[in-house]
């Protein structure tokens, strides 16, 4: 991809957006049938059932989030999630952003269905622990997304702000148990997305979502998170990848997870990962 290309792509006016306020949208950068052809990839596994270690579908379960599980590192088994984490696109706009080159940590997708629980506001690299730096996301909505159907929030500024201690979100509205305040004087702005955008962010922006409150629409979205070659640490839960794929190992933070400690459905005996 040549230089001309990328500013294409990622226009200067992008790229301040990301360094003044931690994440900038990039519309467009997948066609409509590229979305298509990930949400029925994702639809075939679902029906598939179970994948260990990756997702654990529940057809009869009340929860909508047990239904449709997030499916987590699908690329360690999937080519077609494969393909779209190390897509050339978005490792040149995150060469950009991070001004060296990229290794990729982390793939996700949500399905997020009607009635489903949001993730309180968080910070990526709570989770992902990488040292020096931090972690960037790149998030590729697959259908509309709005507030209605439990769009992300994000919290300008917070990027250069250091990893809060969260407290505990409200299951009601969450899965997960984290929840970070927002700073005072700085509040959500919600970010309205349109099939094949992609929202890049900086690890430390606090962001989140609310319930998916429509009453037929999904909020399906893949999310890859990628670390700086520079890096020197990442949790042992992300087994990273050069963009060419070959792996690329890194040495062990402390304290690191998966994204999003799940609250343990009530009954169940088992911990919380």
């Amino acid at each position: 991809m040549t230089a001309r290309d990328i500013d294409a792509i990622l226009p200067e006016a992008l790229r301040q957006g990301f360094e003044e306020d931690g994440f900038t949208v990039v519309r467009g950068l997948f066609g409509p049938a590229e979305t298509e052809r990930l949400c029925a990839e994702f639809a075939a596994l679902l029906a598939a059932g179970p994948v260990p270690g990756h997702f654990a579908p529940r057809p009869a379960d009340p929860d909508p989030l047990r239904r449709c599980p997030r499916v987590m590192q699908p690329h360690e088994f999937n080519a077609v999630a494969r393909e779209f984490l190390l897509d050339v696109r978005l490792r040149a706009v995150l060469e950009v952003l991070f001004g060296e080159e990229v290794l990729a940590a982390q793939s996700m997708f949500y399905f997020k269905p009607p009635g489903a629980r949001g993730q309180a506001l968080h910070q990526d690299n709570f989770y992902l622990r990488v040292e020096p730096g931090t972690c960037v996301a790149a998030w590729l909505a697959c259908e509309p997304i709005d507030r209605d159907n439990g769009g992300l929030e994000v919290v300008p500024g917070t990027h250069r702000m250091d990893l809060f201690c969260p407290e505990r979100a409200d299951e009601g509205l969450s899965f997960a148990r984290e929840y970070v305040p927002p700073p005072p004087g700085l509040v959500p702005v919600p970010v309205d997305l349109a099939p094949g955008d992609v929202l890049f962010f900086n690890g430390s922006l606090v962001h989140g979502s609310g319930p998916n409150r429509s009453a037929d629409r999904f909020r399906r979205s893949f999310i890859g998170h990628y670390v700086g070659r520079s890096a020197e640490r990442i949790g042992a839960y992300y087994r990273t990848l050069g963009m060419s794929g070959e792996r690329v190992p890194l040495a062990h933070s402390e304290g690191a997870g998966p994204c999003g400690t799940e609250f343990v459905p009530h009954g169940s005996a088992t911990s919380d990962r």
